[in-house]
């Protein structure tokens, strides 16, 4: 079987081993593959790793050796699924490997705009606290998240994480999401979207992109959101729209915006938000600790592993 990964280097920049995958055939990876590229990097594949390189019907179409492919991600909405449905490709994605690592990622955001840590580090680093006259000092807003309430949107396996991290900092939740009450349990109460905007302190994004969800914080529920509240986005870019969170911010209705993806990938270098004030903006690293990476590429080969055994795992488009 000729295995070959597409774009390699984010998953693995060198400090993770290929050879689980590597034993289950003849293993080429790719660090990334451009448009121009793709044609020469997927000829003669049987199976295709990608993460961002797009497969749309027309690659698959002219790969005719191709038996599966196998997305090195949760999200698979860079593979038309139904075009290898009609080949009987197999399209199999890695389920809930980062979850603790964005919801970790999700409070790192909202601990960096109630406490500042980063600018207190650097201001120091210049001498600040030594010339001090007093023995403290600050000049940004320190705020206590214990008694504020969170809300979280969507309360899959990285919502449900985080909550738990809300609940052990003494903070309340309310959750939108499908599930009952019952299911939540007597510590998150299920709200509307729009209570969830209109009440909540903080606001937290953990939903599946889809054609309802898509700008699901716009002009219209930012104008509910109390002044000086934190939106924060974990999940995908597209769930805000962000000329919309733009202009909260430089009008100061919304108090700060801590994201780890954008709705473009990089951001051009004009995008609105990266110069916004009060935006906490990290290059989609939630994902991205060791750890996660880990369990992804041992998701990875067993996914193939199964497949191969006539028994295909984590299947997206049976």
């Amino acid at each position: 079987m000729k295995i070959t990964v597409l774009d390699g280097y984010g998953l693995n920049p060198g400090d993770l081993s290929w050879e689980r995958i590597e034993a289950l055939g003849d293993l080429t990876v790719y660090p990334r593959t451009a448009d121009e590229d793709f044609d020469r990097h997927a000829a003669g594949a049987d199976i295709l790793l990608t993460n961002k390189t797009i497969l749309t019907a027309e690659r698959i179409a002219r790969l005719p050796r191709l038996k599966y492919i196998g997305v090195l991600a949760t999200g698979y909405n860079v593979v038309d699924t139904e075009a290898a449905r009609r080949r009987g490709i197999p399209v199999c994605n890695i389920p809930a490997y980062s979850t603790p690592s964005v919801a970790q990622s999700a409070f790192a955001l909202l601990l960096a705009i109630t406490n500042r840590v980063e600018h207190y580090a650097a201001e120091n680093r210049q001498g600040r606290w030594s010339r001090n006259p007093d023995f403290c000092y600050w000049d940004t807003p320190l705020t206590e998240l214990a008694g504020k309430t969170m809300g979280i949107v969507g309360m899959g396996h990285t919502g449900t994480a985080t909550a738990r991290i809300a609940l052990a900092f003494g903070m309340k939740v309310l959750a939108f999401t499908s599930k009952s009450q019952s299911q939540l349990g007597d510590d998150i109460r299920k709200a509307t979207l729009d209570e969830l905007f209109a009440t909540c302190d903080v606001v937290s994004l953990h939903c599946p992109l889809t054609p309802d969800t898509r700008h699901l914080a716009n002009r219209r529920t930012l104008a509910l959101m109390k002044p000086g509240s934190i939106l924060l986005n974990t999940g995908r870019g597209p769930l805000v729209d962000e000329q919309a969170v733009a202009e909260a911010l430089a009008s100061r209705a919304l108090g700060a915006y801590g994201a780890d993806v954008m709705e473009t990938e990089p951001p051009a270098a004009d995008t609105p938000l990266l110069a916004a004030p009060n935006a906490f903006l990290t290059p989609h690293i939630a994902w991205a600790t060791r750890e996660a990476r880990l369990r992804l590429m041992d998701t990875c080969a067993d996914n193939l592993r199964a497949f191969l055994d006539g028994k295909p795992q984590n299947v997206v488009n049976k």
